[in-house]
């Protein structure tokens, strides 16, 4: 038997339970900018190279600041454009959410078996995410069963000061849940996310997802390209449990 028992298991959101970003959050960001008569349409590359920006607010921020701002933001003092960003980022929220409701961006796979076998054994769970969190809570409570999902506790980006890679969102779940570090493990699919994870002092596994392949993940305690199904190519509790100890 393992010296520590796993006391809770901290989830990142997109890229961890489904693959969001690319099919999820790139257009409904797209939507929103058409609707709003602005003319970028963030192409799959450039999308990517966005993510090293941790939230969507500060995303369209960054890009704009590199590329200049659209027209009816361009004379603005700070402030003004921080409120425009605010309402559009609120709007491109509402558009994700009806693409969840669709259900047409399935959890990935193992993510269920893994939560399942963590409920069975007492293992507390939350989803630790930089995006907002009403979009979070969708994902939850759309995706996976009631009892699932009653399960996790939610702590999101617009919960905190700093968002991934300050490690802020890992340090309030922790002190919120009672939580000991030392028994805790983190999946997460990004650098950003990682270095969050280690800058709060957690175990950390990574699990690739489709824009995150290339990045350095040498500080991860452990590395797969999925959670994966049962069996001897899946990640389990146990395998989890061995990352603490």
């Amino acid at each position: 038997m393992s010296a520590k028992t796993l006391e809770a298991i901290l989830f990142d959101c997109d890229g961890v339970l489904a693959e969001t970003e690319r099919d999820g959050h790139r257009q409904s960001f797209n939507r929103a900018f058409q609707l709003k008569g602005i003319q970028d349409d963030w192409s799959v590359e450039r999308y990517g190279k966005l993510l090293e920006i941790g939230g969507g607010k500060e995303r369209m921020t960054g890009h704009w600041n590199e590329v200049g701002w659209p027209e009816h933001m361009a004379d603005d003092d700070d402030d003004t454009r921080q409120a425009k960003v605010k309402e559009l980022h609120l709007l491109k929220t509402d558009l994700f959410m009806k693409l969840i409701d669709e259900k047409v961006i399935p959890l990935r796979t193992g993510v269920l078996r893994i939560i399942d076998e963590a409920i069975v054994n007492g293992v507390r769970l939350a989803v630790c995410s930089t995006s907002n969190e009403k979009a979070v809570q969708n994902i939850v409570t759309t995706l996976m069963t009631e009892d699932q999902a009653e399960q996790f506790q939610v702590f999101a980006g617009d919960m905190v000061k700093k968002k991934k890679p300050a490690p802020d969102v890992y340090n309030m779940a922790c002190e919120e849940m009672g939580l000991d570090k030392s028994r805790c493990v983190v999946i997460e699919d990004s650098h950003i996310g990682l270095s969050a994870a280690k800058a709060a002092g957690i175990a950390c596994i990574v699990t690739k997802s489709s824009y995150t392949g290339g990045e350095d993940f040498t500080a991860a305690d452990m590395v797969v390209d999925e959670l994966g199904d049962e069996g001897e190519s899946g990640v389990t509790l146990e395998t989890l449990i061995g990352l603490i100890n």
